[in-house]
C-alpha cells in the first residue's frame, strides 16, 4: 500500500452493474445521470491532485492506470464488479476505498476488499478521513454520525463528462426520506426516517445557478419532504426559467397548495411511489404516508397543473393474487400515468423487509446481481415465482403497447398534455434502437432541446378554466375543514 505522501493521482469510479448482458439492459437509463455521490466527494479532495472520476455505464474503465487513491462507490448489482476492481488496485498497491448503500447495508462483505470503508453518507466522515491519510493513520471504517449539508463544497461538475448524459443537470439538495418503508433500499443508509436533512435554500439556489441550460432533474428521494424548505426552494426558483422533474409522496401532493408552488417554479414530470393499489399491503410495507389517500385525486391534481407522472408500483406483496397485474396496469393507463416504473418486490439487506424474509425462510437466492427488481428473490405468498416474473414482463408489454400509450394519453384534460404524455412515454420505450445510435455517435446533448420541448409549461389559456375548477374545488376542500 502507498504511503499518505504519494497520494497525487486520486481516481473515483462507479463500476458497472453486472447486469450489462442482460436482456433488460437499456444504454438510455443508464446514461441518464452523472455519479454525482462522487463528483460531491472529489469536491473534498485537494484540487491540486491529478483527479478522475469514471462512469463505467458510459465508457470503458481504465484498468491500466496507476492512481495513488481509489475511491469505489458500491450498490447491490454492481457488488461483484466493484469488488474486482478493488482488489485488481489493491494488488497494484493503491490505496482503495469502498462506501455506498451496499457497503452500508453489509461491511463485513465488503470489508475484505478495501483498506479503508465508509457506512452512510461521506459529508462528514470523508474529509476526517483525509485528515487521518494525510497524518498516516487512516482508520479501516468509518461510520457516519452528523446529518448537515452545511458548508459542504460545490460539486465537481468538471469531472464529469456532460456530453455523456441526457441528464447531466442532476442535482441533490436533501438526503434520505423522512418516511420509513420496509422495503427501501436506502433505511439503513440515512437511518430510516430519522436521517433526513437538506442544504440551506440560498446553497441549493446558487447551485442550480451554477447549472447551464434550462432542465433540472431532482434526484431526492423525497422533494417535498420538508415543506417549509421546498416552498422557499420554490420560490426562489420563480423567475429562473427552469424546467425540472423530481419525486415526491402520495400525502404530500395532496397536503396544501405546496405542489402548485413546485408547478410555478417549473416543476414538469414528477416521480410518484404508489407503490400498490392495495390498503392492506400498504400498511404490511408500512408505506403509511400512502393510506387513505386518493390516488385518483393525485393523478388529477397533476394533471390539472400540467405535469406528468412517473408512476411506481410494486408486485409481490404479501397478499397479492394474480389478478393485481390487470388491475394495477389498467389504472395506470385509465388515470393517465405517462411513463410507469414496475417492480418485483427485493428484500434489500439491511432492510426490515430482508430480515423478515430471512426469519421466514423466504430467501431463495444471495445471488447480488439478481437484486434487480427484475427477478424475484424471495419466495412470494399467494404467487409462485414463476407468476409473479410472467406478470411483472407482461405488465411492461401491456403498458408500453402503442395502445396503451394513446389510451392512457386521451385521459388527460387538455390537447397539449395528452400529446406530451405520447411523446414522452412512446420517446422512452418505442424508439430503443434510435436511443442507442444517439449514444455510440455521442450526440445524446443533442438531444436535450428535444427533452425540454416536451417539458415545457402548459399554456396558461389551456390552464386556466382547469385551474379554475382546481382551485374551488380545494376552496371547498378546506371550508369542509373548519368547525360549523
Amino acid at each position: 500500500m502507498k504511503t499518505s505522501r504519494s497520494i497525487k493521482r486520486v481516481k473515483l469510479i462507479l463500476p458497472a452493474l453486472t447486469e450489462a448482458t442482460s436482456p433488460y439492459w437499456r444504454p438510455i437509463k443508464y446514461s441518464l445521470f452523472p455519479p454525482l455521490g462522487l463528483a460531491t466527494l472529489a469536491a473534498y479532495l485537494d484540487p491540486n491532485l491529478e483527479i478522475s472520476l469514471q462512469d463505467e455505464h458510459v465508457e470503458k474503465l481504465d484498468l491500466d492506470d496507476d492512481p495513488d487513491l481509489v475511491i469505489i462507490q458500491v450498490y447491490i448489482t454492481n457488488a461483484y464488479r466493484a469488488y474486482a476492481t478493488a482488489d485488481h488496485y489493491r494488488a497494484r498497491g493503491t490505496y482503495v476505498v469502498l462506501g455506498g448503500l451496499h457497503v452500508t447495508s453489509l461491511p463485513d462483505e465488503a470489508a475484505p476488499h478495501a483498506d479503508t470503508i465508509f457506512l452512510g453518507p461521506g459529508e462528514y466522515t470523508f474529509p476526517q478521513f483525509l485528515r487521518d491519510l494525510a497524518s498516516g493513520k487512516p482508520r479501516r471504517r468509518y461510520e457516519s454520525s452528523v446529518r448537515t449539508l452545511e458548508g459542504i463544497p460545490p460539486t465537481r461538475r468538471d469531472l464529469i463528462q456532460r456530453h455523456s448524459y441526457l441528464v447531466p443537470n442532476s442535482i441533490v439538495v436533501s438526503r434520505g426520506c423522512p418516511h420509513h418503508c420496509t422495503f427501501c433500499y436506502k433505511d439503513a443508509f440515512f437511518e430510516g426516517g430519522r436521517g433526513f436533512y437538506t442544504q440551506l435554500v440560498d446553497d441549493a439556489l446558487a447551485e442550480i445557478a451554477r447549472l447551464p441550460g434550462r432542465h433540472l432533474y431532482f434526484l431526492d428521494d423525497h422533494l417535498f419532504g420538508k415543506p417549509r424548505f421546498a416552498r422557499e426552494l420554490f420560490r426562489g426558483m420563480r423567475g429562473m426559467n427552469r424546467v425540472f422533474q423530481g419525486a415526491a409522496t402520495v400525502d404530500s401532493i395532496l397536503r396544501d397548495d405546496l405542489i402548485e408552488e413546485a408547478a410555478a417554479a417549473g416543476l414538469r414530470s414528477l416521480f410518484v411511489g404508489f407503490e400498490t393499489l392495495s390498503s392492506n399491503s400498504l400498511q404490511a410495507a408500512g408505506k403509511r404516508q400512502n393510506l387513505g389517500r386518493s390516488y385518483r385525486e393525485v393523478a388529477r391534481r397533476l394533471d390539472s397543473l400540467g405535469i406528468m407522472i412517473n408512476g411506481s408500483f410494486v408486485f409481490g406483496l404479501d397478499g397479492e393474487d394474480a389478478s393485481v397485474f390487470a388491475r394495477t396496469v389498467d389504472w395506470a393507463i385509465e388515470s393517465g400515468i405517462t411513463t410507469a416504473t414496475f417492480h418485483i418486490l427485493t428484500p434489500y439487506p439491511g432492510t426490515a423487509l430482508y430480515a423478515e424474509m430471512l426469519a421466514q425462510n423466504r430467501m431463495k437466492t444471495n445471488n447480488w446481481d439478481l437484486y434487480d427488481t427484475r427477478n424475484v428473490v424471495y419466495r412470494p405468498l399467494g404467487l409462485s415465482p414463476e407468476e409473479l416474473k410472467l406478470g411483472y414482463d407482461w405488465a411492461y408489454r401491456t403498458f408500453y403497447r402503442w395502445g396503451s400509450i394513446v389510451k392512457a394519453a386521451s385521459a388527460h384534460s387538455t390537447t397539449k398534455h395528452s400529446l406530451k404524455h405520447f411523446f414522452y412515454s412512446a420517446g422512452w420505450k418505442k424508439f430503443e434502437r434510435a436511443w442507442d445510435l444517439v449514444i455510440r455517435i455521442k450526440q445524446l446533448s443533442q438531444m436535450r432541446p428535444v427533452l425540454e420541448a416536451v417539458l415545457s409549461r402548459v399554456s396558461s389559456s389551456e390552464t386556466h378554466s382547469h385551474q379554475a375548477d382546481h382551485n374551488d374545488a380545494h376552496s371547498n376542500r378546506r371550508l369542509k375543514l373548519l368547525p360549523s
